[in-house]
């Protein structure tokens, strides 16, 4: 059986960084280094996986090129979309089959009582 390789979180991040900055947002090392108040060998160093950036220059990066940190840091494939975009998901993921039907019809319950609620307020 063959083992699919898996590349190091460093490349991941560096990898990422490029493909959003180049290919989502066309911006340049000098763009982003603007955007995000640091200068351009910086974002360079990062590029090239000779440094990682702190966390707050991390949420900057990702801010500016309009992406999550969780795509950037490789815990998500959708550049917008967080592993745990909502709150709710951590807890339905555990849940068995029956349990998620259950939650489903529950959470349908509740949005039609919003919509009604909400039709009420504007007559």
């Amino acid at each position: 059986m063959e083992r699919k390789k898996l590349a190091k979180p460093s490349e991941v991040f560096k990898d990422r960084l490029r493909s959003a900055r180049e290919n989502l947002r066309q911006m340049t090392q000098v763009d982003l280094a603007r955007a995000i108040g640091l200068p351009p060998s910086s974002i360079a160093h990062f590029e090239s996986g000779n440094r990682k950036p702190s966390f707050d220059n991390l949420h900057k990066i990702a801010n500016a090129l309009n992406v999550t940190t969780d795509y950037l840091v490789g815990r998500a494939d959708d550049p917008n979309t967080t592993a745990s975009a909502d709150p709710i998901y951590r807890h339905v993921a555990n849940l068995t089959d029956q349990n998620r039907r259950t939650a489903e019809d529950f959470l349908r319950f509740l949005a039609e009582q919003d919509r009604r609620q909400r039709e009420g307020d504007h007559q």
